[in-house]
C-alpha cells in the first residue's frame, strides 16, 4: 500500500502511485537477476532489490517518463550495490566455512532463503562465471553486466552508472581483463566453454 505523502509527491508530478506500482511488478525479474549477478547470493540479491526500490519509491517523484524506467532503476540499484559493498569493507566477517579459531569445527547453518529458482539461477551462470564475476571490482562488474548481460548501450551505461562514455567504456574494457584473468586456469588457457563466450 502506498503512503499518502509518497501519493502526494507523486501527484505534484503528474505520475499516478499506480504507474509506480505497474512499473514495479513489469521490473522485477529483470532488478531481481540483475542483483544475482552483481551480488552472487540469493539473500544479498533479495536485500539489494529491496533497497532498490525502497530508493526508488521514495525518489519517484524525481522520475522522468520520457526515460525508461529500467535504466532509472538500475542506476539507484548501482548505487545501492557500491554503497553495500563500501559499508561491508568496514565490517569483520567471519567465514563459517572455516574452523572457529577455539579450533572447534565450522558452524553449520540451515539456509532458510532457499528457493526452487536457485539451482537453475547459479547453472545458468556457471560457478565458474559467477565465481569471477564475485572476485571483479565492483564498478567494473556493473559496467560489464549491463553491457554484456543486459545489452545495454555505452551511453545508456554511462546514464545509469552516472558517468561518462568514456569511463564507461574504460570500465568495460578492464572489467572483462578483469574476467578473462580469473578465469584463466592454471596451466593459462580458458576452459573451453568460457572461451568461446569470451
Amino acid at each position: 500500500m502506498l503512503s499518502a505523502l509518497f501519493k502526494q509527491k507523486v501527484a505534484e508530478t503528474g505520475h499516478s502511485p499506480e504507474l509506480f506500482q505497474e512499473l514495479l511488478e513489469r521490473s522485477y525479474k529483470q532488478a531481481f537477476n540483475l542483483a544475482m549477478r552483481l551480488t552472487g547470493n540469493h539473500t544479498e540479491a533479495e536485500d539489494l532489490v529491496q533497497e532498490t526500490y525502497i530508493r526508488a519509491y521514495r525518489f519517484f517523484h524525481r522520475y522522468d517518463t520520457s526515460l525508461p524506467f529500467t535504466n532509472w532503476l538500475y542506476r539507484i540499484m548501482g548505487n545501492a550495490h557500491i554503497d553495500s559493498v563500501r559499508r561491508r569493507g568496514r565490517l569483520k566477517t567471519t567465514s563459517l566455512d572455516q574452523p572457529n579459531p577455539n579450533g572447534t569445527a565450522p558452524l553449520d547453518v540451515v539456509d532458510s532463503h532457499s528457493s526452487p529458482d536457485r539451482p537453475m539461477l547459479e547453472d545458468m551462470m556457471g560457478e565458474k562465471v559467477q565465481g569471477a564475476l564475485m572476485n571483479m571490482t565492483a564498478d567494473f562488474r556493473t559496467a560489464v553486466l549491463l553491457a554484456d548481460v543486459e545489452g545495454m548501450a555505452y551511453e545508456e551505461i554511462a546514464e545509469v552508472m552516472g558517468t561518462s562514455v568514456g569511463t564507461v567504456r574504460s570500465r568495460i574494457h578492464r572489467g572483462r581483463k578483469q574476467l578473462r584473468a580469473s578465469l584463466v586456469g592454471k596451466n593459462g588457457t580458458f576452459d573451453r566453454g568460457i572461451n568461446d563466450d569470451l
